[in-house]
């Protein structure tokens, strides 16, 4: 009687022991695994893009000269980016057509993205082949999009569709256009979504990564939840709005930051400040065109994660 009294004794002096030993909470244990994941980029951030992106800022505020040592600079303030907003002959409206190629084009590729992933996520022959198709566009990229800004695309689509003046078919969203403004429909949402079908290759192209992580997000949500959903009479229709949706919320929001950032170095205006730097060798002009664009996308970043957090639905 006296040992088994003993151990209980030192079972629960054991007991409280080992309790002491876990001083942090389930959810500090998660916040430390997540700044484990971003220790990597965080120590590339500070010791490879932390003092360029200073430097950069310098540079803008400077007027760089070719010296002995290399560069030399003097100090001149905000000049460059009053010359960009008042004499710069195409920034403007480079920088407006690159904001607008962005509010167009994210929305459009994260539902276009979310409407593969559901439609491949389904049972049927061929599901491995149909996910190859959709993801082939962007390993094919870089080749057809130097082929398309050549000038062999513009003569190969002639001689398709035997141009314009020759009576060829030329696809245009014009009938589609014309079809929803005699339904009634705004003419806001019918200028996206014709915009939205004029950029149809650039949606599918840019899509590939992000019907990937949806596709990983909807083969993780539980099947037992849809089980549940079918015995108490759910529709696909409500299931996909009250479970699916739900669930890859917070993937929603990692593919649009994702997508906004991708959209970030695929326009004109990424191009321009390429070329103000390593063809023009303005590189204080190029720094400046650099920082107000990156300004205006980090706003947009910033607002578009903030309202799209507040709707996130995160599954313990």
């Amino acid at each position: 009687m006296n040992k088994i009294v003993a151990w209980r004794r030192r079972d629960k002096a054991s007991g409280a022991h080992s309790g002491k030993r876990s001083k942090f909470t389930l959810q500090e244990k998660k916040a430390g695994l997540g700044l484990l994941f971003v220790t990597p980029w965080l120590l590339g951030f500070i010791f490879l893009f932390l003092v360029p992106l200073y430097q950069s800022f310098v540079y803008s505020l400077n007027k760089l000269t070719l010296g002995k040592g290399g560069f030399d600079t003097s100090y001149v303030g905000f000049q460059f980016y009053q010359e960009l907003f008042t004499s710069h002959p195409t920034f403007n409206r480079t920088l407006v057509e690159a904001i607008m190629d962005i509010v167009i084009s994210v929305p459009s590729i994260t539902i276009f993205s979310l409407f593969v992933a559901t439609l491949i996520n389904q049972k049927f022959k061929g599901r491995v082949f149909a996910r190859a198709i959709f993801f082939l566009p962007v390993l094919l990229a870089a080749p057809v999009l130097s082929l398309e800004n050549s000038s062999q695309m513009t003569s190969i689509a002639a001689s398709v569709t035997g141009g314009a003046e020759d009576g060829g078919f030329a696809f245009t969203s014009f009938e589609l256009k014309r079809m929803l403004l005699e339904s009634g429909v705004g003419s806001g949402i019918v200028s996206y979504i014709t915009g939205s079908v004029d950029r149809i290759y650039e949606v599918i192209s840019s899509s590939g990564v992000q019907i990937l992580i949806f596709l990983a997000a909807l083969q993780s949500i539980s099947p037992s939840l849809y089980e549940a959903a079918k015995i108490e009479g759910t529709t696909g229709y409500e299931a996909f709005w009250k479970i699916t949706f739900p669930m890859i919320s917070p993937i929603m929001l990692t593919n649009v930051v994702y997508t906004v950032i991708d959209s970030y170095s695929r326009n004109q205006l990424s191009q321009m400040i390429k070329d103000t730097a390593f063809q023009s060798l303005n590189f204080s002009l190029s720094a400046a065109m650099a920082w107000v664009y990156f300004l205006i996308v980090s706003i947009i970043l910033l607002a578009t994660t903030t309202l799209i957090s507040r709707k996130v639905f995160y599954y313990d």
